[in-house]
């Protein structure tokens, strides 16, 4: 059995395995609303997995040009306006953030 809340409409807002305060009823585990309320949970879990981890490639895509520009495969001038001028504003930024090195965790142990 799960114990449910719903909104106005009657869609699934919450649902636990336990009784919980504020719920207002009751499916069986097996029902195909409980089956549909799981899959869109995962969903979206995966979808905010995804969302950090863009975060995170951003990050490592900025190092990764960072360095081809330091060693010279690449000049900054090869890469289009638009990519130029994000580069070059998220470089001053993170400058007054004070540098690279603050922003890095202390558990991160390396580039890659």
């Amino acid at each position: 059995m799960l114990y449910v809340k719903r909104d106005a409409q009657g869609h699934l807002q919450q649902v636990e395995d336990t009784p919980f305060e504020g719920m207002d009823g009751e499916l069986q585990d097996d029902s195909q609303e409980a089956q549909a309320w799981y899959a869109n949970q995962t969903v979206e879990s995966s979808l905010l997995q995804l969302e950090q981890s863009d975060l995170d490639m951003i990050r490592v895509l900025e190092d990764l040009i960072t360095v081809l520009i330091r060693k010279g495969v690449v000049r900054i001038t090869d890469l289009p306006q638009a990519a130029q001028s994000k580069l070059v504003g998220r470089s001053k930024a993170r400058d007054a953030l004070g540098g690279l090195h603050q922003l890095i965790n202390n558990d991160e142990s390396g580039l890659i």
